[in-house]
């Protein structure tokens, strides 16, 4: 078994991401399996160095370890995306020449638009409709002449089903989410693409993640199956709410693990509170990452969203 943990270096780690960070440690160390640490840091101008080290010195105060990244190396480097850029370029290449890309020339604005149009909602924004999928070849000449295009996957006309490791069975219709963006114009390569190519290039072989990201599997499995690769095995741990029971925030208090390090707290009462919010304990306790390992399983973990109780920070600092 290999896992992987991937952050995005755009902001401080919070609780929401340490629960889920914390259940893909426990469920590749449960089994013996080795796991990689990969910095999802695509978009430099909103990702940081500082972010990518604080997050490290967060997942380590809680107890979690791992046998390959950025900081220790290992066979696969680099293990910054924004610096494995040849084999996205290679990856892109391969689609083109097999027909599974196509230009497109839609402005924010005319993506904007779509908000109210009848074709659905991904968690990314409204599905596609494949506008740009239609265009004549002298419709792309006219427009390239404008505007430089970003290139979007065209998804398949069948549906996809899988087995979530949380969600249970799931299924997906054709074109599920639309076409989507793997290169935007100004050359940045799309999140579904990099992870597919990292997944694969690295050996991954079980993805636990937000739940936010269930209705990207779809999308990443087509792009497995477009590049002829074999998918991880994908778990979707559920979000966590603040007690008014919206998305966790920063409304909700100093939420930020680097915060609740720094304050002088235990990182044993922080496990302890998030075993007991994912359905690992029975009560909130002191425990460190380890003590956790014999309790792992999948089947305990809920598939509704998990909330903090209104005196979470209290509890962690009795």
């Amino acid at each position: 078994m290999r896992g992987r943990f991937a952050p995005t270096p755009s902001g401080l780690l919070h609780l929401g991401n340490a629960g889920t960070a914390l259940l893909a440690w426990l469920q590749i160390r449960s089994r013996g399996g080795q796991i990689v640490m990969r910095m999802e840091d695509l978009d430099l101008p909103r990702c940081k160095p500082e972010f990518a080290e604080r997050a490290l010195a967060d997942m380590r105060w809680l107890g979690l370890d791992w046998d390959e990244g950025p900081d220790v190396g290992g066979p696969y480097v680099p293990y910054e995306q924004s610096r494995r850029g040849e084999l996205y370029d290679a990856a892109l290449d391969k689609l083109a020449r097999e027909g599974h890309l196509y230009r497109c020339y839609c402005s924010r604005a005319d993506l904007m638009s779509l908000g109210n149009a009848p074709h659905g909602l991904h968690s990314e924004g409204p599905a596609y409709p494949g506008t740009c999928r239609r265009l004549t070849e002298q419709e792309r000449e006219a427009r390239e002449a404008v505007k430089p295009p970003s290139w979007r996957f065209a998804m398949p006309e069948h549906g996809v089903e899988f087995v979530d490791g949380i969600a249970g069975p799931m299924a997906f219709a054709a074109g599920a989410g639309g076409d989507f963006v793997v290169k935007r114009a100004d050359g940045i390569v799309g999140y579904q693409l990099a992870v597919v190519v990292d997944d694969a290039a690295m050996g991954i072989t079980e993805v636990l993640r937000g739940w936010d990201l269930l209705d990207s599997t779809p999308r990443q499995l087509m792009l497995a199956e477009a590049l002829g690769v074999e998918p991880p095995r994908y778990a979707h741990a559920p979000l966590m709410r603040g007690p008014d029971g919206n998305r966790l925030a920063k409304r909700h208090g100093d939420i930020a693990v680097s915060s609740l390090r720094e304050s002088g707290l235990k990182p044993e009462a922080v496990v302890g509170l998030l075993g007991w919010l994912y359905g690992l304990l029975d009560r909130p306790e002191a425990v460190s990452a380890k003590e956790l390992l014999p309790l792992f399983d999948l089947g305990r973990i809920p598939q509704e969203s998990v909330t903090l109780p209104e005196d979470w920070l209290e509890r962690l600092e009795r």
